[in-house]
C-alpha cells in the first residue's frame, strides 16, 4: 500500500485477509469506515472483541456456543441416537431452521481437500468416531456439502463408520451440486433431510 497512511493500509490488509474479500472490496470497506461516524467503527470493533472473547466451540459437537456444552447438546428433547455431520457451524443453523431435524450435530470445521492440504487430522473426525464408539448413536447422517470435497469427506467417513455397526445415511440431493448448505432455502433442506438414503 505505497503512499497510504499506515493505519488505513493496515485495515485494508486486514479486510483483504477475510474470505471472499478482494483488494478493491477491502479498500471500499476501509474508506466507508473512514467516512462513517466514529460510532460505526466502535460498534464493529466491540462486536469483534465480544465475539472473540465470548464465543467458544462446544466440546461435544464443535458448534459455536457461548457455553459448553451447547444448547443443542444439552437439550433433553433431542434424539440422542441421531447425529448429523456438517462442515461448518452455519450449516447447523441452516438445518435447524427447517424444524424437521431433532437429533444432535457434529461440526467437522471443513472438508477434505488434498489440493488445499486439508487432511483428516485437520478436521474434527477423530472426536466423531469417539462419539460413535461410546455406543448411544444409532445413525449418522452425512450432510456435507454436495460438491467434490463434501462427497470425498462423506465417502471417507463411510469407510470409518461402517465397521462400527452404526447406520450411515447421506442427505438426499435436492441441494444444488456445488452449492453450500447455508445458502439453501428451508424447504429444500427439509426435503434433503427427509429423503436421506443409506450408503
Amino acid at each position: 500500500m505505497h503512499g497510504t497512511i499506515q493505519p488505513v493500509a493496515r485495515l485494508i490488509e486486514a479486510f483483504a485477509r477475510l474470505p471472499g474479500i478482494g483488494p478493491k472490496t477491502a479498500q471500499r470497506l476501509t474508506f466507508f469506515l473512514l467516512r462513517a461516524p466514529s460510532q460505526v467503527s466502535e460498534e464493529l470493533a466491540e462486536a469483534l472483541v465480544e465475539m472473540k472473547g465470548n464465543v467458544i466451540f462446544c466440546s461435544t459437537c464443535f458448534n459455536i456456543t457461548s457455553e459448553d456444552p451447547c444448547t443443542v447438546c444439552r437439550d433433553p428433547q433431542r434424539d440422542r441416537g441421531l447425529v448429523c455431520v456438517v462442515e461448518e457451524p452455519l450449516d447447523v443453523l441452516a438445518l435447524d431452521r427447517t424444524r424437521g431435524y431433532h437429533g444432535l450435530y457434529h461440526v467437522l470445521h471443513g472438508a477434505l481437500s488434498p489440493i488445499e492440504g486439508i487432511g483428516p487430522d485437520d478436521l474434527k473426525i477423530a472426536p466423531l468416531i469417539a462419539r460413535v464408539r461410546e455406543g448411544s448413536i444409532t445413525e449418522v447422517i452425512l450432510a456435507t456439502n454436495p460438491n467434490v470435497e463434501g462427497d470425498t469427506t462423506a465417502q471417507y467417513l463411510v469407510q470409518l463408520l461402517r465397521p462400527l455397526g452404526v447406520g450411515v445415511s447421506r442427505i438426499a440431493r435436492g441441494l444444488p451440486v456445488g452449492g453450500d448448505l447455508e445458502y439453501a432455502d428451508e424447504v429444500t433442506l427439509a426435503q434433503a433431510l427427509e429423503n436421506r438414503r443409506a450408503i
